[in-house]
């Protein structure tokens, strides 16, 4: 996220690791539970500063 520069979609996380979606989204509930991560804009997600 930090390397993008910009929020990104689960999708987006997706196509650069090549993983499956459930394992992204699953990650990224994680993230969001421990304020790691916000939602800057509607379906994006960029690292809590």
């Amino acid at each position: 996220m930090k390397e993008a520069g910009k929020p990104v979609s689960a999708g987006d996380i997706t196509k650069i690791l090549n993983a499956d979606r459930k394992e992204v989204d699953k990650a990224f509930a994680e993230l969001k539970e421990e304020g790691a991560i916000v939602s800057p804009v509607r379906c994006k997600w960029a690292p809590a500063e």
